[in-house]
């Protein structure tokens, strides 16, 4: 199943994606159930946003190898992690506000797992009970801010900075899928999850043993090489196959 979250006349729902139309869904993430009755809409008739609302995203470093020779860095012992605000969040088709403060602001084109109930100390082996699905996400990040701060609260964290979509795909292995960036339709980042370094059961159960994770959450689970600047005007995409195409517009903070 693709789910999605959307809105129509006002009013925001979950939905299943069906070809070109949209099948409503009730109930909450960790229970949605076919609405009886209900008719399907035609996806032109929706508005798509981000497909879930995170309390909190927890966002993996360096966690593609080839990501780690790029930066020089050695394969980390244990995931490295840091929080982007719910605040960042914006959907499929939404615009990336480059801010002031900033003079480098770059994709990072991710896998990221949506959780389906709370999860708190789960075992590895137990972990993907506790997914809901996954979803494309882009970790836009201040560059030069991350490098001055030495942490990346506010390079991570701006409004904007975690488009995320276009859908939530449930049935699948996320153990070895093509994941490509394109900037302005020009191919910039192309690898496959099975060069994560910690795959997603290890993240699940590793961050439910520091924080409770609850239906909604989300864990971004690092970029592949070939990070680098985006522009006001540039429409950046991030696809994973089997899950979709997430694209964004770049635009300056005063438009």
């Amino acid at each position: 199943m693709k789910i999605v979250r959307y809105r129509h006349h006002d009013a925001e729902f979950y939905g299943a994606l069906e070809d070109h139309s949209v099948r409503p869904l009730g109930g909450g993430l960790d229970a949605l159930k076919a609405v009886a009755g209900a008719p399907a809409l035609k996806l032109s008739e929706v508005e798509l946003l981000a497909p879930s609302t995170p309390t909190k995203i927890v966002a993996v470093g360096v966690n593609y190898r080839d990501h780690a020779q790029e930066m020089g860095h050695e394969l980390p012992p244990e995931p490295l992690l840091c929080l982007k605000p719910p605040s960042s969040v914006i959907g499929p088709e939404g615009r990336i506000i480059y801010p002031p403060q900033t003079s480098r602001l770059d994709y990072e084109g991710e896998l990221a797992i949506v959780i389906g109930k709370r999860a708190h100390h789960v075992a590895v082996k137990d972990a993907r009970r506790y997914v809901l699905g996954y979803t494309c996400l882009n970790d836009v990040t201040a560059r030069d801010l991350q490098r001055k701060d030495g942490q990346f609260t506010r390079s991570k964290g701006f409004d904007t900075f975690a488009p995320m979509g276009p859908v939530i795909a449930t049935d699948i292995d996320p153990s070895d899928l093509q994941i490509e960036t394109r900037l302005n339709g020009e191919r910039r980042q192309l690898s496959r999850t099975s060069q994560l370094i910690f795959g997603c059961e290890e993240l699940v159960s590793y961050i439910s043993h520091i924080m409770t994770l609850e239906p909604g959450d989300v864990i971004t689970t690092g970029t592949p090489s070939g990070v680098g600047p985006m522009k006001p005007g540039d429409v950046v995409e991030v696809e994973i196959e089997k899950i979709g195409c997430l694209r964004s517009t770049v635009v300056s903070a005063a438009s």
